[in-house]
């Protein structure tokens, strides 16, 4: 029986496991995560019964396979959830799919709200041209808006950077008012300083063009309307978060036969005189450990494959060492209520806003965004009808100073700043609070990353190893494109196919693929 080596217990690691020992007896299964919980930057953290989701994560996928993989493991709501019933809400439910109120293994379907907060006032992610827009707006800055885009439209930069990407399809005076600062904040780069790569990757086809298709095709009612992905308006979620989801996949693993080993750090990937793979050596418990495998399928980050590898070349390794990470943290914050005033026409518990999540786009704070649990899942909040579970993001870079302060003085900060945006009135209304890190959440697309095809090719020399996932491969990939990486995985190494074109090939299409 061959053995394959799993790093990495997050969405596209036991994707990886579980489909292996679900289509084949002839594999021994073993995984090795870093951390004592499952989903990576998707899991669900759980403090004092307020569930805190790390990112936010929607999901929704355009991949047949991902939805069935997804309604196997949680199946589709089949009434509604608390929220819903109590303010006569409704959403998508399926004939004979489980009653969230009755158990806990269901995915709810769940309306998107993601908005901008700029001056402290709310504007449509992504920007739409409604009335409340240019009110907000101003009639003359709106109308420098219009000019801007046209401006643009007629004269195209040509894309060298993320800067030359925005301004190309929504103006420099939008960019400048809703990208610019924003996107500094998130990577710690001026756009101008970053490839546009990554707005290619994650914004795709959306334009000032792509939203007037949009509203014009809900007023005339068209159907099949091509809808881009940042505007799409319902989404699946676990009852208790992504980790829900992830925990379940494991429980599962363990089931069939795989073995998961927890706080096991990968220190050492071991290459024979060959090229292959051959083993690695783990650290638990302060333990070094060796492990000797017939396949590596690899979703640790890239440049720490790289540093753990005997006989890496050097300029090789030189690529892999100067790939960039951002690093973030967050708070949840647990008030009574909000000072937020909810001018939507959308019912909420306590009329909070309605968004998942909210943009800060605020050069006078270091926030990032802001989510409301409250309004992912009524079940993440232990008392939804007498508390706001809030959480503040900060993005950073492992080691610098946000990083850096205890928990205490970050959480402290985090509140002086949502009484300084108005969220709440005063420090003294928070119940508690609770901080987390999340060390190398975002690959970024700066520095030694344009030479990353280069890397790419000579990791494609060693045979039994598959890089997956995020930061296996450096690539910003949502959860079902880590999961078409796992899946390409599995499937090269059942069949035996030799080159991984397939893997590294997804999600790198220009029409974006989770839009249906």
């Amino acid at each position: 029986m061959k053995k394959v080596i799993i790093i990495g217990a997050g969405p596209a690691g036991l994707t990886a496991a579980y489909e292996l020992l679900d289509k084949s007896d002839d594999y021994e299964v073993v995984v090795l995560e870093e951390s004592n919980t499952f989903g990576g930057i998707s899991r669900t953290v759980n403090y004092k019964g307020n569930r805190m989701d790390m990112g936010g994560h929607r999901f929704f996928s355009k991949v047949p396979e991902i939805n069935q993989w997804w309604e196997k493991m949680l199946p589709t709501q089949g009434a509604l959830p608390y929220d819903d019933v109590i303010l006569g809400r409704t959403s998508t439910t399926v004939d004979g799919g489980p009653d969230p109120e009755k158990t806990d293994r269901v995915m709810l379907k769940r309306n998107r709200l993601s908005r901008i907060f700029f001056k402290n006032k709310f504007f449509d992610y992504p920007v739409s041209l409604k009335f409340d827009t240019i009110k907000n707006m101003g009639l003359g800055t709106t109308m420098v808006v219009g000019f801007s885009y046209m401006k643009s439209a007629v004269f195209k930069r040509k894309e060298k950077s993320l800067e030359d990407f925005y301004i190309n399809r929504f103006g420099k005076k939008l960019y400048s008012m809703f990208f610019e600062n924003y996107t500094e904040n998130l990577w710690g780069r001026h756009p101008s300083e970053i490839s546009p790569e990554w707005g290619a990757q994650r914004v795709k086809g959306l334009s000032i063009k792509a939203i007037l298709g949009d509203i014009f095709g809900k007023m005339f009612h068209k159907k099949n309307r091509k809808v881009e992905t940042s505007l799409i308006e319902e989404f699946s979620y676990p009852k208790l978060g992504p980790g829900q989801l992830w925990e379940y996949t494991a429980d599962r693993i363990i089931e069939m036969g795989g073995t998961i080993i927890k706080n096991a750090s990968v220190r050492k990937i071991v290459k024979d005189k060959d090229n292959r793979l051959t083993g690695v050596v783990y650290i638990r418990n302060g333990e070094e450990i060796g492990l000797d495998g017939d396949y590596i399928i690899s979703s640790m980050p890239v440049k720490d494959l790289a540093e753990g590898m005997n006989d890496f070349p050097e300029d090789m390794l030189a690529i892999a060492k100067g790939l960039p990470y951002r690093d973030y943290m967050t708070v949840g914050v647990l008030v009574p209520h909000l000072a937020l005033e909810n001018r939507t026409k959308i019912k909420t518990i306590g009329n909070i806003v309605p968004d998942n999540w909210v943009y800060v786009h605020d050069r006078n704070v270091k926030m990032g965004r802001f989510q409301l649990y409250n309004n992912w899942s009524p079940y993440l909040v232990k008392d939804i009808e007498n508390t706001v579970w809030i959480g503040l993001e900060y993005f950073c870079n492992e080691g610098d100073e946000l990083w850096s302060m205890t928990d205490d003085d970050f959480g402290k900060m985090g509140i002086r700043e949502m009484v300084q945006m108005k969220l709440i009135g005063n420090e003294n209304e928070v119940i508690d609070y609770h901080v987390e890190r999340v060390k190398k959440a975002y690959p970024a697309y700066f520095d030694t990353y344009d030479r990353m095809d280069e890397l790419r090719e000579y990791l494609d020399t060693i045979p039994n190893l598959f890089c997956i996932g995020r930061n296996g491969q450096h690539r910003y990939n949502n959860i079902d494109h880590s999961m078409c990486t796992a899946f390409e995985a599995v499937g090269n190494i059942l069949s035996g196919k030799t080159t991984k074109d397939n893997i590294w090939n997804v999600n790198t299409e220009k029409e974006y693929h989770e839009a249906k």
